[in-house]
């Protein structure tokens, strides 16, 4: 009969040293899962979270094609630093501060770490038929030297001679536009791309037609446009191609 009592005594103490714990954990902690998917070339880079380096595959720096998931505990009132590197220079890429009220924005953290750019988007190389040329678009800076508030613009795929290849209704900062696609025509002549706000024939910003030109590849073509400051004048460029790491 004592055996039973203390038994008893022990399974009930337990329970409520249990019960005690979880609920202390679920008011001040969260667990944090990020599914990584980034892509760096040629620099090879290195995540830190909170100045650990994150292992992949036993490594710690890496470069390509990137994919993880990074696993940890989020502390109510406490913030985790998420951070990327360029390991050969050490210069700092980009940093996310993580903490219990936003850890929802980062269970998703996409990339590209190209020459001269850092990406924060997904994408993948569309498939394009032979003797087609397919373009997607986007424009992360936006708004950086023109001042513009829009969050994306139309723009309008020509010719040299003014005929019209696609048309995007938004180009926007955060993701790649949708793949157009028509006949190649040419391996020489230049394609222009006429920014406009969208649903208007009016140049995005200032009063002058808005125009970048952009390579023409056949195949796939995903163009990074970006304002730019010469002499003192807001261009737009359009010469990284995504494609071509991809």
């Amino acid at each position: 009969m004592k055996n039973i009592l203390v038994l008893l005594t022990f399974a009930v103490f337990f329970s409520c040293t249990d019960n005690s714990t979880l609920e202390t954990y679920d008011k001040d902690q969260i667990p944090a899962e990020i599914t990584v998917k980034g892509f760096s070339k040629p620099d090879i880079i290195q995540m830190r979270l909170n100045g650990q380096p994150v292992s992949i595959n036993g490594a710690t720096s890496y470069t390509d094609k990137i994919e993880t998931k990074i696993n940890f505990v989020l502390d109510n009132g406490e913030t985790d630093e998420l951070e990327i590197y360029n390991h050969q220079t050490g210069n700092k890429i980009a940093a996310y501060s993580i903490d219990y009220t936003n850890a929802n924005d980062y269970k998703n953290l996409y990339f590209f770490n190209l020459p001269g750019i850092f990406l924060q988007t997904y994408a993948v190389k569309p498939q394009v038929n032979l003797g087609k040329v397919g373009f997607e678009f986007i424009f992360p800076n936006l708004g950086e030297f023109s001042g513009s508030s829009l969050q994306g613009v139309k723009g309008v795929l020509k010719r040299e001679n003014g005929v019209v290849l696609a048309e995007f209704d938004n180009i926007g900062k955060k993701d790649f536009t949708n793949v157009k696609i028509y006949n190649y025509f040419s391996a020489t002549a230049p394609v222009y791309l006429e920014l406009y706000k969208p649903g208007t024939i009016e140049p995005y910003t200032g009063s002058s037609v808005i125009k970048a030109t952009v390579k023409q590849d056949i195949g796939a073509n995903m163009i990074v446009l970006q304002e730019k400051l010469e002499n003192g004048v807001v261009v737009i460029k359009g010469d990284i191609d995504v494609a071509d790491y991809l």
